[in-house]
């Protein structure tokens, strides 16, 4: 039963390996008639053909997030009484044995 069972799993993973390398493949080849078709069209128009490049920079998703975030609170907007919170004092100082 051990023996059956552990050919099952290695069929299905062999059909899961195979299932994701074609469609790999089939994603790559989609690629490559687009980038064809619009290197045609680029020659049928007169245009020089460019290469199908992505432009990412690093630092864009850095400043997007940045640009998102609150702005931090107003200082002088606080309510009444609420400094009376951040006059508490935890320790008390002690001069240092010398």
């Amino acid at each position: 039963m051990r023996a059956v069972f552990s050919f099952v799993l290695r069929v299905l993973l062999v059909l899961a390996a195979l299932v994701f390398a074609l469609s790999l493949a089939l994603a790559a080849g989609l690629v490559l008639v687009v980038w064809g078709l619009r290197a045609l069209w680029s020659k049928f128009t007169g245009r020089p053909v460019s290469p199908l490049v992505m432009r990412i920079d690093p630092r864009s998703g850095f400043g997007r997030v940045y640009r998102q975030s609150p702005p931090a609170p107003d200082v002088s907007a606080r309510a009444p009484g609420a400094d009376a919170l951040h006059d508490v004092t935890d320790v008390e100082p002690k001069a240092p044995r010398s």
